[in-house]
């Protein structure tokens, strides 16, 4: 993620009431007190949230299993929560999950977050945010390669997981009926999504 600090309160203020006027702020985060205001994710970018959103509503949310979102304030605190909180790509909250859900945000680790890595943002930096409220899973995607990276919760932090040992290389989800890994060709490449509990559903993205 790049950009400049600005310092004087009252651009801030302005700029951050521009951005809510103009419906730019969908995106935006406060880490620990400091406004982050990201640019506008790309077309593709949202297509890939927009599939995998799609995918997660049939394998989750029309199972009964639980909820799905594109995009979520999720923070670690149940009031103050504006003065700290992330918006990843999309989240899933099972139904038995340990996240509390309120008007406007999640308080807690829901059960499995979607990032997309494009080339002006890292979700790597969220990762201690991530780790601190005990996300279950968390699935990286690379805009550009579509290389899937699969992170777990070990009681501690986000661990990665390993791929399976067959040639296949899938990232088996614990937390999901589902398992990832990159496809097509190197000129075309897409993210490959299974179900890995004996119902029929392959996905490219």
């Amino acid at each position: 993620m790049t950009g400049m600090l600005i310092f004087d309160r009252d651009v801030c203020r302005d700029l951050i009431r521009q951005r809510k006027k103009l419906g730019h702020n969908r995106y935006d985060e406060v880490w620990e007190g400091v406004y982050i205001m990201p640019s506008v994710p790309s077309l593709e970018h949202q297509e890939i949230v927009a599939d995998c959103v799609a995918i997660l509503t049939e394998v989750v949310k029309n199972e009964r299993k639980g909820n799905v979102y594109p995009g979520a304030n999720v923070s670690d605190r149940p009031k103050t929560w504006k003065k700290n909180y992330r918006v990843p790509d999309v989240v899933v909250l099972l139904t038995e999950s340990q996240a509390r859900k309120f008007e406007n945000h999640i308080f807690g680790g829901p059960d499995f977050l979607i990032e997309i890595r494009s080339p002006k943002e890292d979700p790597d930096k969220k990762l201690p945010s991530y780790s601190k409220i005990a996300v279950g899973e968390l699935l990286i995607v690379d805009r550009d390669s579509r290389e899937p990276s699969l992170l777990r919760h070990d009681g501690h932090d986000l661990v990665p997981v390993k791929p399976t040992s067959s040639g296949e290389r899938w990232l088996e989800s614990a937390v999901l009926p589902l398992a990832f890994r990159r496809g097509g060709t190197k000129a075309k490449p897409k993210l490959e999504i299974k179900r890995t509990d004996g119902v029929a559903g392959h996905w490219s993205v």
